[in-house]
């Protein structure tokens, strides 16, 4: 018979009377300091930056006065800063009546064109890595205007009110606010005599006949009939689509498509 006063051990207890596979509390990790997380922090904002910038979409300046009244860029008015997205030409090309950022696609285009990077080698080197992430705009002949025919399409100008006519058609153009002068007793003063006349021009399947709103003061496709491309633009040259008016803050609002065939 067992003493009553002697211990009874209990398997899986120890001493004090604790479950041997009880789980015991883990030492908290150390947080590391603030400065040791930012360059990874700097780093992944980096990443999502580029990204951002090479699929979605970016900001630009608009230079000139080209696209009066819907965008400012004139002397004396504060420019414009546009977002331009990508994504919609991802799943189809541009439209009539779409504002549009594209490179300038020939040396006719580009002739009046000056980098903006340094001809420091150091300092264009961190220009263009700047421009990865768009903190730098890129150095290319970006240009703004509004589509107005596409591919298999034939534009010309003028009816006998003036107006453009595609694919036989009038276009309705309420963005127009600038234009040259017209006369109906000679519709047929060319452009680059301060007229309105030019075309039939046959638009290539895959490129698009694009001009400014300021129709006195734009060099769009008019002006460039003479290089191999007629004045069309290839869709591939591109940017993509101007969506928003982000700066200056008294002029925020859309970028309106307003298509000028659908009347």
């Amino acid at each position: 018979m067992a003493d009553e006063s002697e211990s009874v051990t209990v398997s899986g207890a120890d001493d004090e009377g604790r479950a041997a596979d009880a789980p015991t509390s883990k030492p908290k990790k150390k947080q590391r300091p603030f400065w040791q997380e930012l360059p990874m922090l700097i780093g992944i904002a980096a990443v999502i930056t580029a990204l951002v910038v090479t699929f979605i979409g970016r900001p630009y300046v608009i230079p000139s006065q080209s696209m009066e009244p819907t965008l400012h860029g004139c002397a004396g008015c504060t420019g414009d800063r546009i977002y331009v997205e990508k994504l919609s030409y991802y799943f189809g090309d541009p439209k009539p009546g779409d504002v549009v950022v594209f490179v300038g696609p020939t040396n006719d285009w580009n002739k009046h064109y000056t980098s903006i990077r340094s001809r420091n080698t150091v300092v264009r080197g961190v220009q263009n890595f700047l421009s990865f992430f768009g903190l730098v705009p890129p150095d290319e002949n970006d240009l703004v205007k509004r589509v107005v025919a596409t591919g298999g399409q034939t534009v010309q100008c003028c009816d006998a009110q003036g107006r453009i006519l595609v694919d036989g058609k009038p276009l309705d153009e309420p963005y127009v606010k600038f234009n040259n002068p017209f006369d109906p007793a000679h519709p047929d003063v060319p452009f680059n005599a301060g007229g309105r006349a030019f075309g039939p021009i046959k638009v290539p399947n895959g490129n698009l006949w694009v001009m400014g709103d300021n129709r006195a003061e734009s060099a769009d496709s008019r002006y460039h009939m003479r290089d191999e491309l007629q004045g069309t633009v290839p869709v591939d040259d591109v940017r993509g689509k101007a969506v928003y008016k982000i700066w200056p803050l008294g002029r925020i609002g859309f970028v309106k498509s307003q298509d000028p065939q659908s009347n």
